[in-house]
């Protein structure tokens, strides 16, 4: 398998794991869905607390004003919550709310526990080729990252 089928086949297979994954959640997380870039920065603000808009658009390969609006979606939700940047009182910070960290935490309690469920019918073999290939995975993704710089 050349590089071209082996990133076609990859793309495809990762996507169809994702939606399904997503759509299975949805039906047993009642909770109103966020989207993708609404969990994106959610995730981000728990990874890193107190940044600011700015930062938090370029981390994420997006642009100022569409991180604004998420963001004000978000604080309007109850997930988010700004402070004033002491030290520049024009920039405000982000910090998730009590319900945004129980809702993070649910929905990967969720996840893991219907991957795990899945994982649990595939044969032994199919288990340990998925377990061996996570480091690869993480390359990858790091590769990717550094592309997008």
């Amino acid at each position: 398998m050349d590089h071209q089928e082996l990133a076609d086949g990859l793309a495809e297979r990762l996507n169809a794991v994702r939606r399904v994954w997503r759509r299975r959640l949805r039906v047993e997380f009642v909770r109103a869905p966020l989207t993708g870039s609404q969990v994106e920065l959610l995730r981000h603000v728990e990874a890193v607390p107190g940044v600011g808009v700015g930062a938090a658009a370029q981390a994420l390969h997006l642009a100022g004003n569409s991180v604004s609006t998420l963001v004000n979606q978000l604080t309007r939700d109850g997930l988010l919550s700004r402070e004033r940047d002491p030290d520049d009182g024009r920039t405000a910070r982000l910090f998730l709310t009590p319900a945004a960290e129980q809702r993070l935490q649910s929905w990967r309690a969720a996840r893991s526990a219907l991957i795990a469920r899945a994982l649990a019918e595939l044969p032994e073999h199919e288990r340990e080729a998925l377990a061996g290939a996570l480091p690869a995975l993480d390359h990858l993704a790091a590769a990717l990252e550094g592309d997008a710089q």
